[in-house]
């Protein structure tokens, strides 16, 4: 008895769920393969977006240890000038 009364009250969401999976089916086979070669592709370019941003993040690392030495640099030659 318990098991029928939870089959029978189901909620709208799982009906709604349902009927999208049974709309799903209903597409050519052509339709699905478009689909799921645009999903692979659009996971595929991100690979491309992850290099770029290694590189980015390398050239910015490289930049600041240029300015931090160059400034460390630049003061020192100042120093010893006013020194003398």
């Amino acid at each position: 008895m318990g098991k029928k009364d939870a089959t029978a009250s189901r909620l709208p969401v799982d009906q709604y769920r349902k009927e999208i999976g049974k709309q799903d089916y209903k597409k050519s086979k052509s339709a699905l393969r478009a689909t799921r070669l645009k999903a692979e592709a659009k996971r595929n370019a991100s690979g491309f977006r992850d290099t770029v941003l290694v590189i980015v993040a390398v050239l910015v690392f490289l930049l600041s240890v240029y300015a931090f030495f160059y400034l460390n640099l630049s003061t020192e030659m100042d120093l010893d000038v006013d020194v003398d």
